[in-house]
């Protein structure tokens, strides 16, 4: 027989634990980016150059340091992990909308999602679907291209996470108003 103590802990029960298995259920990206990943005006270390870009994939930010001292910062998603890229590069192009393919690593790595793209030339055309999103900085080391980028992204839930296959990922407005502000040349550094 089922009483009425029980019913009301059964019931509260299953109210408390609602909300949680809810948020078990939700996919990590209808997580929401935490404020800290929000543009902002910060220190830097005088060691790093005015116009140079730094990148802490650690604490998924980057910083474009704009006069001695300062930088603004910004939240990113980075490399899932033995993807990443570290060093030094400079940004040797700069594409507003673009396309984007899969690299062969990628293809090999997946080949259940980009198994499509295996054997051909295909490309996504730039535009609102695209991976890359609204802007890319393509990375170059010795005048080639390191296949690394720091672009926009279709996933905006992404940033402070382990998400990409190397790149880093900014949200649209944020990388469209870096893309306004670094020249091609630009130094980069990846700690």
């Amino acid at each position: 027989m089922f009483h009425r103590r029980q019913f009301l802990t059964t019931a509260l029960a299953s109210g408390l634990a609602a909300p949680a298995l809810l948020a078990a259920t939700r996919p990590a990206a209808a997580v929401e980016a935490a404020p800290i990943l929000a543009p902002r005006r910060v220190g830097i270390s005088k060691a790093h150059a005015a116009g140079s870009i730094v990148i802490l994939p650690r604490a998924y930010f980057l910083y474009h340091v704009t006069a001695p001292g300062e930088a603004m910062r910004y939240g990113i998603a980075v490399a899932r992990p033995g993807l990443g890229f570290t060093g030094k590069a400079v940004i040797g192009r700069k594409v507003e909308w673009p396309s984007w393919r899969p690299t062969p690593d990628m293809i090999a790595r997946d080949p259940n999602i980009y198994g499509k793209y295996a054997g051909n030339s295909d490309r996504m055309p730039g535009g609102p679907r695209n991976p890359l999103g609204a802007r890319a900085l393509y990375l170059y080391q010795d005048g080639r291209d390191t296949a690394i980028r720091i672009h926009g992204t279709t996933e905006p839930r992404s940033i402070g996470r382990n998400a990409s296959s190397g790149c880093f990922r900014m949200l649209n407005e944020n990388v469209i108003a870096l893309y306004e502000q670094v020249p091609i040349g630009t130094p980069v550094t990846v700690l």
